[in-house]
């Protein structure tokens, strides 16, 4: 009885909460691979490309709020979601006609176009700012939990509950849907197959009869609603404020390198290592310890490795182990 209450400690603590921020971290890696295996460069910007997107669809459902649009369980934001997809998508695009076209066909070098992205990203944030404020914003008007520590108490016996609530339920079916539909679209499709056969080798590709300004609308289309279904998945399983995704930065290009930059499998594979290496290493095991542990061996401390205020110490220690042993990633993508 006491191991299964510690692994309902360790579900309701660490493998629920890691694999809902690890498929958020996945599908935001695969906006950062995706630009940098077909338009190679490392795009700074796309955490405040999450925060547009998410702004945009917080907008939209107020206003459908305040006009009586519901779909009760689930959250209102899912039915703004399509316009929050659709405006930055057009955000996306505007940037790279105004933008990034230009250094593109001045072939310029990839830190170039980083420098740019950074550029991109202050004025991004500055918008996202303007639009919806600073303050933080919990938007998340659906049913709060799938299954409540009273109910699986009540179903187990167990003295330990495990809570699901339902944006962690939401985060993980969408990211899976997410996923299987990207996949299918750049493997089964001709367009995807494209932009695969330009990321691997562009000369060739162009060849080909390959249109290279068609591959990178549809780069930056799929990256918009890749960062839009990632930003607000992470905003209504925690909150919004703009400068967290900022922050998200971070952990989402740890997430890319760590599986290998141009890699999609790479970059989900590394949202998850992401995800629960920081949660397990912030995580105080002193309550699963004691229900492991014979009753003279409790522990009086908490057991935790490294404050909540650290975890993205860990994102940035795992990418740099990572960039100077194995920098192609775990699946081999492209080096840094």
């Amino acid at each position: 009885m006491d191991l299964l209450n510690a692994l309902a400690t360790l579900a309701n603590f660490v493998i629920i909460p890691a694999l809902a921020y690890g498929s958020q971290l996945a599908l935001g890696a695969l906006g950062v691979t995706l630009i940098y295996g077909i338009l190679r460069f490392s795009n700074f910007a796309h955490g405040d490309t999450m925060a547009f997107g998410t702004a945009v669809t917080i907008l939209m459902t107020w206003y459908l709020q305040s006009i009586g649009v519901a779909i009760h369980p689930l959250p209102t934001a899912l039915i703004a979601l399509p316009v929050g997809i659709a405006v930055t998508i057009a955000l996306l695009l505007g940037t790279d006609r105004v933008v990034y076209r230009f250094y593109r066909r001045q072939r310029a070098a990839p830190v170039i176009l980083v420098i740019v992205s950074m550029g991109v990203m202050f004025i991004m944030n500055g918008i996202t700012r303007f639009l919806i404020g600073v303050d933080e914003i919990s938007f998340d008007d659906g049913e709060r939990f799938l299954m409540t520590a009273r109910q699986f108490r009540d179903m187990t016996g167990l003295d330990e509950g495990v809570v699901i609530r339902s944006s962690q339920a939401l985060t993980v079916v969408t990211a899976v849907i997410t996923v299987g539909v990207l996949f299918w679209f750049l493997y089964r499709t001709r367009t995807g197959k494209s932009m695969r056969a330009f990321s691997d080798n562009e000369d060739l590709a162009l060849l080909s009869g390959i249109n290279p300004e068609r591959v990178v609308i549809v780069t930056w289309a799929i990256t918009a609603v890749l960062a839009t279904i990632a930003g607000v998945l992470y905003g209504l399983d925690k909150s919004f404020k703009a400068f967290t995704y900022f922050q998200l930065l971070l952990p989402i290009f740890a997430s890319a390198v760590v599986g290998g930059l141009g890699n999609p499998l790479g970059a989900i594979a590394g949202g998850f290592v992401i995800a629960f290496s920081e949660v397990t290493f912030t995580y105080a095991f002193k309550k699963v310890a004691t229900y492991l542990l014979p009753d003279g061996l409790a522990p009086d401390g908490l057991l935790q490795l490294l404050s909540t205020d650290y975890k993205f110490a860990v994102s940035f220690t795992i990418l740099i182990i990572v960039l100077l042993f194995r920098p192609t990633g775990l699946f081999k993508g492209k080096s840094v």
